[in-house]
């Protein structure tokens, strides 16, 4: 894939394997090339195990590829962490001590960022969560999509340029799911962030994402590049659209294509 001009991210030729004991090496990632907008919102889907959360754990930083290269903005190589990437995972990590103002506060306060401005940026992404009423509350007072609302919140307060998210929404159940994809919606609309976004759930692709990339089985390589041009606002009332159809059955054939070669091998 060719870089697009003013990418965010751009990534070159990465292959990643893991060494086991007794066995040969298990190439997991092989020749990845992939070049994402700003204020994109990508999405990745693939087979089971075809290293969807190892290649996003490599644009985090947070494993190494064996070769290859992965650049911000085109020009900077990623080698380890850092505050231009922030990263949601399916655990919400927060701190259980903290009362939801003071989770999404934590990252200005370690930037050193003074109190009132601290409290601003909480107060507005409290705003874009939809936690008002909830700011002096700990987490164990709080659902399991509450507790993700706090993740996301405290996660963008540090202000990253990409936000990293490994199915986020997994463990919630889907009436809870359903809102919590219209929320982050609705937040990447008005904030207008760049989202890289892993998930196994086609209708949760399509309806999150303003491209969405397939996956082939491991090793993992970018099979396919769909962009996701539907009309109406992003809503669970997309499902029934045909155009929405139409791309979910093209992706589920594509992903049964790779899973009965997979189950071949």
């Amino acid at each position: 894939m060719d870089s697009l001009p003013g990418a965010r991210l751009v990534i070159r030729g990465l292959s990643k394997g893991f060494e086991r004991k007794g066995q040969p090496p298990l190439e997991v990632l092989r020749d990845i090339d992939l070049a994402i907008a700003p204020n994109e919102f990508a999405v990745i889907v693939g087979p089971s195990g075809c290293g969807k959360s190892t290649l996003l754990n490599i644009i985090g930083g947070l494993e190494q590829a064996d070769e290859g290269e992965v650049l911000m903005d085109g020009e900077r190589p990623i080698t380890g962490p850092g505050a231009d990437r922030g990263m949601v995972f399916q655990g919400y990590s927060l701190f259980p001590w903290l009362s939801v103002r003071k989770n999404i506060e934590f990252g200005p306060q370690v930037n050193g960022l003074p109190a009132s401005e601290r409290r601003a940026i909480a107060e507005h992404y409290i705003d874009a969560v939809g936690l008002g009423g909830f700011e002096d509350t700990l987490p164990k007072a709080l659902s399991g999509g509450m507790r993700q609302r706090v993740a996301i919140a405290r996660t963008m307060a540090n202000r990253p340029q990409i936000l990293l998210m490994d199915e986020p929404f997994g463990a919630l159940d889907a009436q809870t799911r359903i809102v919590m994809q219209e929320m982050l919606v609705d937040v990447w609309q008005r904030e207008r962030s760049t989202v890289v976004f892993i998930t196994h759930d086609i209708d949760e692709a399509l309806l999150l994402g303003t491209r969405v990339y397939v996956m082939s089985r491991r090793p993992g390589r970018i099979a396919a590049v769909l962009d996701v041009a539907l009309d109406g606002p992003r809503s669970h009332e997309l499902l029934a659209d045909p155009g929405f159809l139409a791309l979910r059955q093209r992706i589920m054939s594509m992903l049964w294509e790779e899973a009965q070669a997979a189950a071949l091998e």
